[in-house]
C-alpha cells in the first residue's frame, strides 16, 4: 500500500500530525493507499514556503516561468500512461477516457498558459498634455487553489498553471478522494527542478486543511471548484478579508433539443453530455427538454443508446462507464433515484447498482439511468 506525501518547500513530507486517511479504489471498493490528513500546522508550513518563494519567482521573467511550465508539460507527456492509469484507479473513470482526454488536457493546460503569459499586452490612455494612464498586471502573492475529484489533474492544473505563469506562488489542495495524480505531479515538479516553495501541495479534508488554507492571512486569493455549500462557506470566510475569490460551483444544466436538429450529431452530444465520466461533470446535461414532435423518437433512441453503454472495470478497453468516485457518492445517487420514483418519475432504464464479475464485484457502479415525467 502506497503512502502519499505532502509537497512543501520542494520536498515530499509526511503530515506533521502523523494522521492519514484511507484512499479507496472505486472500482473495487478496496483501500489502496493512505492520504495525509493535513491540519493547521501543515498549512502554516506550506504558506510560509510559498511566501518565501514569492519574491524570486515573481521577479523571474515571463520567459523563465514559461520555460518551467513547458518542462512540466514535456515531462508529463512522456509519462502520460502512468498518470492516466493512476487517475483511473483513483477516480474510477475509464482508462480510455483518462488517456484520451484528462491527461492530454493537463498537458494542454500547462502549454497554453506557458505560451499565454509571454503574449500579454497592456493598454495606455492619453490625458493630453497632462500625461497618460497605463495598466500593469502584477502577481498577488501566495494563492490557494482547491480542486475537485471529478477531473482531478485536469482541473488542478487549470488553476495552478495560470497562477504560476502570472508569477504567483501556490498552495494547492486536491480532493482527498482523488489525491494520487496530484502526488505524482509533485514528484514531477521535483524531477524538473521547479524552485522550492513555488508550488506546494497539501492533502487533507476540506473542514481541516481546506478551511485553514482559505482563512490563512498569508493567502491573497482563493480559487475553488466544488459543491455550492462549500463555496458559500469559503465566500463567507474570505469576504471580510477582501481576498480575491473565484468559485465554480454545482449546476443543474438543461439540454434543449429541437425537432429540426442534426439528429445523429445531437444524439451523440446528448449521450456524451449526460453520461460521460459517469455524469460526474459540473456541466453535464442532467435535464433534457425535447420539442414535442420529436419527443417519442428521441426518447426511444436515447434509451437504446443508454442501455448500450458498457459498464465495467475501468481498466478494460471496452468500458464506457466506470465506477462512481466513492461509496458515499454511490449512496447519494441511489437516493436520488429513489426520490425520483417517489415524486412520480417514470424509470425508463437503469436505476440500479451494478456488480461486475471479477475484481470489480464490490465496486461502486450504477447503470446509466433515465427518467421522464418529473417536474
Amino acid at each position: 500500500m502506497e503512502t502519499i506525501a505532502n509537497y512543501i518547500d520542494g520536498r515530499l513530507a509526511p503530515p506533521l500530525g502523523g494522521r492519514y486517511l484511507e484512499n479507496f479504489e472505486p472500482a473495487t471498493g478496496q483501500i489502496y493507499s493512505r492520504v495525509p490528513a493535513s491540519q493547521q500546522q501543515d498549512i502554516e508550513a506550506a504558506v510560509a514556503a510559498a511566501e518565501a518563494a514569492f519574491s524570486p519567482w515573481s521577479r523571474s521573467t515571463t520567459d523563465e516561468r514559461a520555460k518551467m511550465l513547458s518542462c512540466l508539460a514535456d515531462a508529463l507527456e512522456a509519462r502520460l500512461d502512468e498518470f492516466a492509469r493512476a487517475e483511473t484507479i483513483d477516480n474510477g473513470k475509464p482508462l480510455s477516457l483518462a488517456r484520451s482526454l484528462d491527461i492530454p488536457r493537463v498537458v494542454v493546460n500547462l502549454r497554453f498558459f506557458a505560451s499565454a503569459i509571454t503574449q500579454f499586452a497592456s493598454e495606455s490612455h492619453t490625458m493630453g498634455e497632462q500625461g497618460f494612464n497605463y495598466t500593469l498586471r502584477q502577481p498577488l502573492g501566495a494563492v490557494a487553489c482547491i480542486s475537485p475529484w471529478n477531473l482531478p489533474l485536469y482541473l488542478f492544473t487549470w488553476k495552478i498553471a495560470p497562477a504560476l505563469a502570472a508569477g504567483n506562488t501556490v498552495v494547492a489542495k486536491p480532493s482527498e478522494l482523488t489525491p494520487m495524480s496530484a502526488y505524482l505531479f509533485s514528484k514531477l515538479c521535483i524531477d524538473i527542478g521547479l524552485p522550492p516553495g513555488v508550488l506546494n501541495i497539501v492533502h487533507g479534508v476540506g473542514g481541516e486543511a481546506g478551511q485553514a488554507l482559505v482563512e490563512h492571512p498569508g493567502i491573497r486569493a482563493v480559487s475553488f471548484t466544488g459543491g455550492t455549500a462549500t463555496g458559500e462557506k469559503i465566500a463567507a470566510a474570505v469576504g471580510p478579508r477582501f481576498k480575491r475569490i473565484s468559485l465554480e460551483l454545482g449546476g443543474k444544466n438543461p439540454t434543449i433539443v429541437f425537432a429540426d436538429c442534426d439528429r445523429k450529431k445531437m444524439l451523440d452530444a446528448v449521450i456524451r453530455s449526460a453520461f460521460w465520466n459517469q455524469g460526474e461533470v459540473c456541466l453535464s446535461g442532467s435535464r433534457i427538454f425535447v420539442e414535442r414532435p420529436y419527443y417519442q423518437e428521441f426518447k426511444d433512441e436515447l434509451i437504446h443508446r443508454a442501455q448500450g453503454l458498457t459498464v465495467g472495470d475501468p481498466l478494460e478497453p471496452e468500458t464506457q462507464q466506470g465506477a462512481l468516485v466513492s461509496q458515499a457518492h454511490l449512496q447519494k445517487v441511489l437516493s436520488y433515484i429513489e426520490l425520483a420514483q417517489a415524486e412520480g418519475g417514470v424509470l425508463l432504464c437503469g436505476g440500479e447498482q451494478v456488480r461486475p464479475a471479477g475484481r470489480c464485484q464490490d465496486g461502486w457502479f450504477v447503470k446509466p439511468t433515465l427518467f421522464e415525467g418529473l417536474a
